[in-house]
């Protein structure tokens, strides 16, 4: 409970001291008219109130990943709240921030045009195709999972398939219609109560006695029933990407960088939601490690049942909150990854309307971009549910760590402080290398073998961006 309770105060004071600092090297304008006003269309660029506007983003970034993602990386044991509190601060805010406050700067452009600002055209080009392919992995993985749930707490006659395509005819819906139609006035519904889940588990799981797990020195080990298939790094660092870092908020941040009244808001929605999500993923990881009685007992109901996490979700809410309850937080799972599903697609259909210079006003416009999409998405969700997640993750966090670099560039191009995303980008490097070459569905190389490689992927990464800003220095003139 010690452990636990200071990670939760570590976030907290992240937020307040830690995001303000943030604020500081970016530099608002609380004077400067935002996208929202400037650009305003009534379908994507809308003024929101900031609390509205948190809500959303919370709940489009928080899909299932700070849930199953979190239950997933509690098998590793307690090291895993490291990775949640210290990635969330230093690593997970500081890139939604950042991409949330250049897409204002850019009159609410998508993150794949930003990168291409910054890493230059061959990049753009290739971040359109794979955004927009992640894109439509998140909405088919944000099918599958809550269909499955849903279809485990109704009638046998109300299947999967049913479920599937009752969420894919909600994509259609809140994919072509003005934000503020259906996303802008149920999202902050269903954000305030996953919050109110998460703490209503957290606190049946204090009263009832279980005990959480310390992090200690005996306990800052591998507890994984796998660990030599599994080693803390790079594994967990891919499997637990929501609630500590993750690419796909990239994509969100947009959203809402087109609905903010003033600059001076991005730290409450960015760095904010970010935070939230990662108290979300302590939550998650700590009921994780003490409702099944530790650790080891957590593994073999996590192998038993295939690594779905969902039959666990399903059990625990039920166990904590009673019937009723276990339906409200189970209603709750299930509203996370359909909204963050939903935004995903739309988040795909602005990048293509940005690359094609396609106005979205138009409902025609928004058919066009938006039908190819849907249908390759139900195509994926055909496939093997493990086999697209394990993609979409290491797709994340590759994601993340471009947009970290991406960020890194234009800190270095104003003469800002550039240390606060170019150490999260070179650790994000050596994870993403490390796991492509390691993991079975990569190159499934050898552990030593692939931590080489990562070691030189990185050591390059690093020679190369002091190359850069030693010319840099040479012939630049800092503007904002």
């Amino acid at each position: 409970m010690i452990t636990f309770s200071i990670s939760i105060g570590i976030l907290i004071l992240g937020y307040i001291f830690y995001s303000r600092f943030i604020e500081r090297i970016e530099g608002i304008d609380p004077d400067r008219q935002t996208p929202a006003y400037k650009l305003s269309d009534g379908v994507d660029y809308v003024p929101l109130p900031w609390w509205r506007a948190f809500l959303i983003q919370f709940l489009n970034i928080a899909g299932l990943g700070p849930i199953f993602g979190a239950m997933a990386g509690a098998m590793w044991g307690p090291v895993s709240f490291l990775w949640i509190v210290f990635g969330s601060v230093f690593a997970g805010a500081v890139h939604d921030y950042f991409s949330g406050m250049l897409s204002i700067r850019h009159n609410g452009l998508s993150i794949t045009e930003i990168v291409g600002i910054y890493l230059g055209k061959e990049v753009k080009q290739f971040m359109r195709g794979f955004t927009v392919v992640l894109m439509v992995l998140v909405g088919a993985v944000f099918i599958m999972g809550p269909a499955g749930i849903l279809a485990g707490i109704t009638p046998k006659s109300l299947n999967m398939t049913f479920w599937v395509w009752v969420v894919f005819i909600y994509y259609i819906l809140a994919t072509l219609l003005p934000i503020d139609k259906i996303i802008g006035k149920i999202y902050p519904v269903f954000g305030f109560a996953l919050l109110f889940m998460a703490i209503g588990l957290i606190t049946a799981l204090i009263a009832e006695g279980y005990k959480i797990p310390e992090l200690t020195l005996s306990t800052l080990k591998n507890f994984h029933a796998d660990g030599d298939k599994f080693p803390v790094f790079p594994m967990m660092f891919i499997t637990i990407a929501c609630g500590a870092i993750s690419g796909f908020h990239s994509t969100q941040s947009p959203l809402m960088a087109r609905c903010l009244k003033n600059e001076n808001l991005g730290r409450r929605v960015f760095y904010g939601a970010m935070i939230s999500e990662g108290i979300v993923a302590m939550i998650w990881a700590a009921i994780g490690m003490s409702f099944y009685g530790g650790i080891r007992e957590l593994n073999d109901m996590m192998t038993a049942h295939e690594g779905n996490a969902a039959y666990l979700v399903n059990e625990i809410s039920n166990s904590l909150l009673g019937k009723f309850g276990g339906i409200i937080a189970l209603l709750g799972v299930v509203a996370a990854p359909i909204t963050s599903g939903d935004t995903a697609f739309r988040s795909a259909r602005l990048i293509v309307a940005d690359f094609l210079k396609s106005k979205q006003g138009p409902i025609k416009n928004r058919l066009m971009i938006s039908i190819p999409l849907f249908v390759v998405g139900f195509l994926i969700t055909r496939m093997d549910f493990s086999v697209i997640w394990r993609y979409f993750a290491w797709s994340n966090q590759t994601l993340a760590m471009v947009v970290l670099w991406a960020v890194t560039v234009y800190l270095t191009q104003t003469g800002k402080f550039f240390w606060v995303t170019l150490i999260p980008a070179l650790l994000m490097t050596s994870v993403t290398t490390t796991y492509i070459f390691f993991a079975p569905e990569g190159f499934s190389l050898p552990g030593e073998i692939s931590y080489a490689i990562g070691g030189v992927a990185t050591a390059a990464s690093l020679a190369g961006f002091l190359f850069y800003y030693f010319n840099l220095q040479k012939k630049v003139k800092y503007s904002i």
